[in-house]
């Protein structure tokens, strides 16, 4: 007997966004954003998987409770992750449920640093492998976003529309600052658990982005948005030590003139990393992000990501690395 093994791909991946509701006020939102981007408050879901592909127990993080937090579950729990109230960020450590088969994927840690805590973004290969069943090896990108990821992740469809980045939120603010290090430019890698890895070649960098929409939707259900706020920055080259309060200024409306304006910078409409959404309907709709904001529009979606990894879902530089830490939005 063989198990199909695509549905566990799914829960390897990243990249879509919720529609905004009724705004909080902005202050508090910052407020919140900026307590928990000290990671210094950890708690752990410890999750055993699925017999059938080895047992194994794992240890997913989220940044939200103490360093002695401890979330254990017997077989008549949820295993979802809920968010407690006030927790706006999301890491990428995720679990699934295919098929009544159980299995996590996690690629952000928790690293002391001093005499308190970091955030370690990796990219690594997560395997599968049962004799005769199943053997799969998935290129995994660590993510830390401002949203949710709900769970558990249940089927293969679309995987980098499964994550929901972003928030609902009026404010402008002028910059992103977190302290960072990094290891990057591995050579990129193809894994998405249907073949054996591939070697692509060329080297991944890790990226950071600050990025404001107004969005809308149409009497169809479409979702479309405006970009007002833009602030993208990949990291390029090896960062062997921390580099404390460095700031991603936000530049609003028309970039795309700027001298220092670089094309993965540009509008996201028609790209392996279009972002997507629940419409009103309960629908999971791509985003069509179709132009650039007036310069003093106001935004209703603040979307804030770390990725060790800049490529669509499955590829990687196996063995980049993101440490983040202290991060806060700047208004």
């Amino acid at each position: 007997m063989r198990f199909a093994t695509g549905g566990f791909a799914a829960i390897f991946a990243a990249a879509s966004f919720f529609m905004p509701a009724k705004a909080q006020d902005c202050s508090s939102t910052v407020r919140d954003i900026n307590r928990y981007g000290t990671f210094d408050h950890w708690t752990v879901r410890e999750i055993k998987e699925s017999g059938i592909i080895g047992g194994r127990t794992k240890y997913l993080y989220e940044f939200f409770g103490s360093p002695a937090d401890t979330i254990r579950y017997d077989k008549k729990k949820s295993k979802a992750f809920r968010a407690p109230e006030a927790y706006l960020w999301r890491s990428n450590n995720v679990y699934a449920n295919v098929m009544g088969i159980e299995k996590c994927s996690v690629t952000d840690f928790p690293e002391k640093r001093g005499d308190g805590w970091c955030c370690r973004l990796e990219v690594h290969v997560e395997d599968v492998k049962v004799a005769g069943m199943i053997n799969m090896d998935v290129v995994c990108q660590g993510v830390f976003l401002l949203g949710s990821l709900p769970e558990p992740i249940k089927d293969t469809k679309d995987p980098m529309a499964k994550p929901l980045y972003g928030i609902p939120f009026t404010g402008r603010p002028s910059a992103l600052q977190f302290d960072y290090k990094a290891k990057v430019g591995c050579e990129i890698i193809r894994g998405n658990g249907f073949s054996k890895l591939k070697t692509i070649g060329g080297r991944d960098h890790a990226e950071v982005a600050i990025i404001l929409q107004k969005r809308w939707e149409d009497e169809q259900g479409n979702v479309h948005a405006l970009r007002v706020g833009t602030g993208i920055e990949r990291i390029t080259s090896d960062v062997p030590d921390w580099v404390n309060g460095h700031r991603i200024p936000v530049h609003y409306g028309d970039i795309s003139g700027e001298s220092w304006y670089k094309d993965y910078m540009k509008l996201l409409n028609g790209t392996p990393m279009d972002l997507h959404c629940i419409n009103s309907k309960g629908k999971n709709v791509k985003i069509v992000e179709e132009g650039w904001a007036d310069e003093n529009e106001t935004p209703n979606v603040l979307i804030i990501r770390f990725l060790a990894s800049c490529g669509e879902a499955f590829y990687g530089g196996v063995g980049n690395t993101l440490w983040i830490d202290n991060v806060k939005l700047i208004m």
